[in-house]
């Protein structure tokens, strides 16, 4: 029996549906779901990972392990190099939680343009503000914005930003056939080009080290005034003290965040300190159901490997040996 572990903590009755969609196979199914039930662990042969890291250290301490899947897209908290090096193949589930992180970026837009969080701490205070704010709060029809990374959440958040009127342009490493680019009403320019026309610029790419501070201050320097920044993808993307300065600055009129560098931030920290900057605790893939797509994924991706099989979405080929 091969040992499978569901580790971190996930929605209710993911453990039960992803036994059931297992079922039949030679695997045995344990949950782990505590920092010290997980530190402890050693006996890992595929490791499902939701909130937890796969650093080299527990890639070490399990010697039997044979495969590491992310739940979800982004797989920087493991490291791929380490694992490719021991015969260890790294998965993800691409596209799965595309439908959450783009909902919670375009809500971010609306909430950040609309001056969402300043009323409701003027609110909580007494303050009736539906005129304190009027000359600094927009819609996103006939809006600019910029997506950085085409993928299957970068495509789906231009659907929507367009289902508001807004007109939609991109940068990415990796350009988009012409086809594509008709399809979804995206329009490809250099970033340095992107940048000072985009009245928004919403971020949705892996953090690597060619990405680490895309975003720094010089980059700001180089959007339009009273832009807004948009990251749900992942903290160090964005500089963010530089970010901080610029909305503080008036540089740009506010910032909307699922992914920060200093997770989890403290009560002190600077971003709590202007309304105009929204945070949100890394949640844009978590629904209660958006285990609906993901499961079934995993599962395949487990059979296949018990048969022989390459899995579908594997991350770190260049690592594996050949």
């Amino acid at each position: 029996m091969t040992k499978v572990i569901l580790a971190g903590e996930n929605p209710a009755h993911t453990f039960e549906k992803l036994s059931g969609l297992l079922a039949g196979l030679p695997v045995e199914l344990k949950a782990v779901d505590t920092p010290e039930a997980y530190e402890a662990m050693t006996d890992a042969e595929i490791l499902i990972l939701r909130i937890f890291k796969a650093p080299e250290a527990v890639i070490a301490r399990n010697p039997g392990l044979k495969m590491i899947m992310r739940w979800g897209a982004g797989f920087d908290s493991v490291d791929i190099e380490a694992a490719g090096k021991r015969g260890i193949c790294v998965t993800n589930t691409p596209g799965a939680n595309a439908d959450a992180v783009s909902e919670l970026a375009v809500l971010l837009m609306l909430a950040v343009s609309r001056k969402l969080l300043c009323h409701s701490v003027c609110l909580r205070r007494s303050d009736w503000s539906k005129n304190e704010f009027l000359n600094n709060s927009f819609t996103l029809v006939n809006k600019t914005v910029g997506i950085l990374g085409a993928g299957n959440i970068g495509r789906k958040v231009a659907r929507k930003a367009q289902a508001f009127g807004a007109k939609t342009i991109y940068y990415d490493p990796f350009r988009l056939s012409e086809e594509r680019e008709k399809e979804f009403s995206l329009t490809y320019y250099p970033l340095d080009e992107l940048l000072p026309l985009c009245d928004i610029i919403t971020l949705h790419l892996p953090l690597m080290e060619e990405t680490k501070h895309l975003i720094d201050a010089d980059a700001i320097a180089r959007m339009k005034d009273g832009a807004i920044l948009i990251n749900t993808a992942r903290g160090g993307l964005v500089d963010d003290h530089a970010l901080f300065e610029a909305v503080q600055s008036g540089k740009l009129l506010g910032a909307g965040l699922d992914g920060v560098e200093r997770e989890p931030l403290q009560p002190d920290d600077e971003f709590f300190r202007n309304d105009n900057i929204i945070v949100a605790p890394h949640v844009g893939g978590g629904t209660a159901d958006i285990g609906e797509a993901i499961m079934p994924m995993l599962a395949d991706d487990i059979k296949r490997f018990l048969a022989g099989e390459a899995p579908r979405f594997i991350v770190n080929k260049q690592f594996l040996p050949q």
